[in-house]
């Protein structure tokens, strides 16, 4: 059984990403595994260190408890397990997405430099970096919209190909439509036929989604080609939607970057929770993150053998 994986801000708990994990573990049947990582003390000596260390850990069991209340509040008999670990958060958090369903965490809302420079900055680095896929929930999913709705941004790239593919069973399980939208550029200078251009990209968007229907039956696929900026397309299209899904890189960015330009725009502004989703073969590709303390999990039933 693959857990789903929620990480607790002892200092700001983010009520809709428990939410959405805990929602998203019932659709799964999943056990939901809550975790609080305490950073280490840099700017302290001696007692007032070890003094602050402690004082870090009452507030984290205590964000675990209140965490593990509102989960079970919310659906009871819920399969939950709580860990209180040492170690920078994001560091932690990637060491547990191995084998994991996929990760869910809130968003601080940090600019670009503190998502860089910043010790606390967990939605940047753990989607980048992350085996499996990640939820950042910035903004509670829409869910007056009628039939619910999953977006899947589409630029032909092996990412997208990924992304798709979660969309889809996403979808499928939420008994939501899926809407693949392919964003093409305008270019500074116009160059081409643009409809020749346009037919071509419906014809990638088309072989992007074509097994979806094969896979999933019931799944209603919506297919766009627009012009515009991806960025500002997919967040218009968030809107209206349960979550954005997109491959960790795609085409945008520059070589060598974890994350595309798309992702890193859509985690600024998307009107939703936005997915981002590595290739299947990224596990342990970039495993460099230094080991962390660990404490033991505590359950309220045993975790399952075999």
């Amino acid at each position: 059984m693959s857990d789903v994986l929620a990480g607790v801000d002892p200092r700001e708990l983010s009520v809709p990403a428990l939410v959405w994990a805990a929602d998203e573990a019932v659709r799964r049947g999943a056990r939901l595994r809550l975790v609080v990582a305490v950073p280490p003390v840099h700017d302290r000596l001696g007692y007032d260190a070890r003094a602050h260390q402690r004082s870090l850990r009452i507030r984290g069991e205590s964000a675990l408890a209140h965490a593990q209340d509102l989960v079970r509040g919310l659906h009871e008999g819920l399969w939950t397990v709580t860990e209180l670990v040492d170690g920078a958060p994001a560091t932690v958090l990637r060491e547990r997405t191995r084998g994991t369903a996929l990760a869910v965490v809130g968003s601080r809302r940090l600019g670009r430099a503190a998502e860089v420079l910043s010790e606390g900055s967990v939605a940047v680095p753990l989607a980048a970096r992350a085996d499996c896929a990640v939820v950042v929930v910035r903004e509670p999913e829409h869910t007056a919209v009628r039939p619910p709705l999953i977006v899947v941004g589409v630029d032909g790239s092996r990412d997208c190909r990924a992304a798709v593919a979660f969309a889809a069973a996403e979808a499928s399980l939420r008994e939501a439509r899926l809407m693949a939208i392919w964003v093409w550029p305008r270019p500074l200078l116009p160059h081409g036929d643009e409809t020749e251009g346009l037919a071509d990209r419906r014809r990638l968007l088309a072989e992007a989604v074509a097994g979806c229907a094969e896979r999933h039956p019931d799944l209603h696929v919506e297919q766009q080609v627009m012009r515009g900026h991806p960025v500002d397309e997919l967040t218009r299209a968030s809107r209206e939607a349960l979550a954005v899904v997109v491959g960790r890189r795609g085409r945008g960015g520059y070589s060598g970057m974890r994350l595309g330009s798309t992702v890193h725009g859509l985690l600024h502004h998307a009107a939703c929770p936005v997915i981002t989703v590595p290739l299947p073969d990224a596990a342990g590709a970039d495993d460099t993150s230094a080991g962390a303390d660990r404490t033991r999990p505590r359950t309220d039933r045993p975790a399952p053998t075999g």
